[in-house]
């Protein structure tokens, strides 16, 4: 068990039955009365967003996490399918457990696994990634005092906004954090 006054962004943590990742975390101390901890947590099996208040005395269950590095392999319409790259397993994580992470996978793009109970439950991207521009606009370069920018469509089909030379067939490194154009490749 730890004490809600120990949570911080990122600790995952069980309650009632399910496991919970914070987002963010307020610390509110009234002039009387106990301090409110308030957070914004995501269900890491359902993938909803709550929010939580708890009082500073409360107390939650500590989980201990495994972290593995996968290769994303396939998608097949229902789940992501990745390999473990020590063991060869192949666990697979539903739609909700990857977010937002899809518009940065490719085939064979390695990832960090999270499991509880060796179950996947969570997956971290690396902080950039290739990615092969598919469809993008003709741009002219006009009067402009500062750098004009254009939006591409990425294999994945991701949207970035890039400088007017990128063209249809060039690679470049995005920022997954971010979704922002790095350099070309």
């Amino acid at each position: 068990m730890i004490d809600v006054n120990e949570l911080r962004n990122g600790v995952t943590f069980e309650l009632d039955g399910n496991l919970f990742k914070v987002i963010e975390y307020t610390h509110h101390k009234p002039g009387r009365g106990k301090a409110t901890i308030r957070t914004k947590v995501r269900n890491l099996r359902s993938g909803a967003v709550l929010e939580k208040s708890f009082t500073s005395s409360d107390r939650v269950q500590d989980v201990r996490l495994d972290y593995r590095t996968a290769q994303f392999l396939y998608y097949d319409g229902n789940l992501y399918h990745f390999m473990d790259v020590v063991s060869f397993e192949q666990p697979a994580l539903d739609s909700d457990a990857v977010g937002d992470a899809v518009n940065y996978l490719t085939e064979n793009l390695e990832v960090k696994l999270t499991f509880y109970d060796q179950e996947p439950i969570e997956l971290e991207l690396p902080t950039a990634v290739d990615l092969e521009v598919t469809e993008a606009e003709m741009a002219v370069k006009g009067d402009t005092a500062t750098g004009a920018n254009k939006t591409v469509t990425m294999e994945t089909g991701l949207k970035v906004q890039v400088p007017l030379f990128v063209e249809k067939g060039n690679k470049i490194r995005v920022d997954t954090r971010t979704g922002e154009y790095l350099t070309r490749v």
